[in-house]
Order: structure tokens, then C-alpha cells, then sequence
């Protein structure tokens, strides 16, 4: 009996199975193998180069900054998209007037497209007809409209604001349900010993909420680092390279210049970092069912 059991779950395994190695692993495999070959538009025959491609991506200094990029893309989106959708988390758990349509209207940036969204804050940012330069010069900020995604030194900033504007919900969901998760007699015996709304928050909700916090940091921070949506539509990487990320860069490396050779190398960088930050996650979710154990 447990051999014919055995061999049904194998047999209802093996579909899908080969479905995730069709799907996933075999176009990363090829993406390794593309990266050891030279490809452009005027040569489009491949030739084995072998890590050329590698030494000539690492020691551009494209690579620099598009690490530098990166890294401050998704450190800022992370962190204010975390901190914005707690306090919003805080205040939706509160009783009011209301909460049920407003944890819905919460979502509405969440659901929406990412180009969608994209598009409404690149016609937000436009110099002349935006809205947020209509604003600023309505309330004194200067007499003219700023060129926000033009600007290097404030292009990556705008697209930064616009995803976190994206984002901001996924988080705040996560943390409500954390927050109603909360056992309210630790909360209750916390007031009658005094604690204050502050000390409470420290010392009893967030304890509580750890482990989801810290799974919903390297969450997002997957999501982050892959995303292409938002940058792409805004800026497409400009201007001077200034916002471009691994994503945007492997995307005009490959289908906008012809050279699949280097874009297969960003993108097997790009996979060892996913990879290191999916193998944090196991291991936080062990961590934390160990601790629950």
C-alpha cells in the first residue's frame, strides 16, 4: 500500500514538476550558457567568448552604477514603502468611522497595472501640465514647473515616490493582518501596568510581529529589485543612466542595442542576488517556525 501510495504522488508530482523546470529552470540555463557567447545586431552569429563577457560587464563603469542604482532603488522603496504601509496598518487598525471602505480605497493603488500606474505619475511629473509642479507653484514653490524626470539629480527620487505610492498597500495588508493577530491580553496587561501607547508598540506589538516583519522586508525587497514597470515607463533608465537598474538595463542591453551576450551576464548577476535573497527567506520562515516549535 505505501508503495502504490508512493508511486501516486510521484506521478501527481511529475507534471508539475516538469512544468517549473520548462518554465523556469531551463530559461535559466540558457541564460548561462547565452552569456558565454558574443552576440550583436552587425555579428548576430553567436561566438564563444567564454567569461569575456563577464570581465567586460564588471569592469565598465556601467556596472558601477547600475549596482549603485540598484541599491538605492530598493533600500528606498523598501524602506518607505515598510514604514508607510505600517503606520497605515496602525491607523486601519484602529476603530473608525468608515474602515471598511477605507481599508478598500487602500488597495486601489495595488490593483492597478503597473504601466497604468506608471503612466498617471509620468503625466503627474510633466513641466508644464503636471500636478505636482501645478501644486508647488500654486503654493509659492517657485514660478515655473520642474522637469523632475529630466533632471539627474532628481529622477530616481520621483521614481522612487511613485512606487512606493504603488507598493505602500501590499505592506499595509501584511501588517493588518499581523496587527489583528496580536494577542489583545498582553496589549490589556501592558495598560494596566501603565505602559504608555508608545511603550506598548515597542515592547509588545512589535515583538509580536517579528517574523512577519522580517518576511515581509525580503519580500518586498525581491519584488523591488526586479522590478521593471515603473523605471522603464518613467525614464527608461535616463536620464545619463541615472535610474537605470539590472532589470532596465538588461531589457535595452538585449532589445534595444542587440547584445544578448551582456544582457544574459546582467542578467545571471541579477539571479545570484534573487537567489541569495530568496535563500534568506527560507531561511527566516525556518527561523521562524522553529521559534513558534
Amino acid at each position: 500500500m505505501m508503495k502504490r501510495d508512493r508511486w501516486l504522488t510521484w506521478i501527481f508530482v511529475t507534471p508539475a514538476v516538469l512544468l517549473v523546470a520548462v518554465l523556469m529552470y531551463y530559461p535559466m540555463i540558457g541564460t548561462v550558457i547565452e552569456s558565454l557567447y558574443s552576440t550583436s545586431f552587425i555579428n548576430p552569429t553567436p561566438k564563444f567568448v567564454g567569461l569575456a563577457v563577464y570581465s567586460k560587464i564588471f569592469g565598465s563603469a556601467d556596472f558601477g552604477q547600475i549596482v549603485r542604482n540598484s541599491l538605492v532603488w530598493t533600500v528606498a522603496v523598501v524602506v518607505l514603502q515598510n514604514g508607510f504601509g505600517f503606520l497605515c496598518a496602525l491607523l486601519l487598525n484602529q476603530k473608525l468611522p468608515g474602515q471598511g471602505l477605507m481599508r478598500s480605497l487602500i488597495l486601489l493603488p495595488w490593483v492597478l497595472p503597473g504601466v497604468v500606474a506608471a503612466i498617471l505619475w509620468r503625466f503627474m511629473y510633466d513641466p508644464q501640465l503636471g500636478l505636482i509642479n501645478s501644486f508647488l507653484i500654486s503654493a509659492g514653490f517657485g514660478d515655473q514647473g520642474l522637469a523632475w524626470l529630466a533632471d539627474s539629480s532628481t529622477a530616481m527620487a520621483a521614481a522612487v515616490i511613485a512606487a512606493v505610492w504603488k507598493g505602500f498597500p501590499f505592506s499595509t495588508v501584511v501588517f493588518l493582518a499581523a496587527l489583528q493577530n496580536v494577542e489583545a491580553e498582553q496589549i490589556e496587561a501592558a495598560k494596566m501596568d501603565g505602559a504608555s501607547a508608545t511603550r506598548r508598540l515597542w515592547h509588545v506589538v512589535l515583538p509580536s510581529m517579528r517574523e512577519v516583519i522580517a518576511i515581509n522586508f525580503i519580500l518586498t525587497t525581491i519584488l523591488t529589485f526586479n522590478y521593471f514597470d515603473m523605471i522603464w515607463v518613467l525614464t527608461r533608465g535616463g536620464p545619463q543612466n541615472s535610474t537605470h537598474i539590472f532589470p532596465t538595463k538588461i531589457y535595452e542591453l538585449g532589445f534595444g542595442q542587440f547584445r544578448f551576450g551582456e544582457a544574459a551576464g546582467y542578467g545571471v548577476v541579477s539571479i545570484v542576488v534573487l537567489a541569495l535573497l530568496i535563500t534568506l527567506y527560507f531561511i527566516t520562515q525556518r527561523g521562524g517556525r522553529r521559534v513558534q516549535a
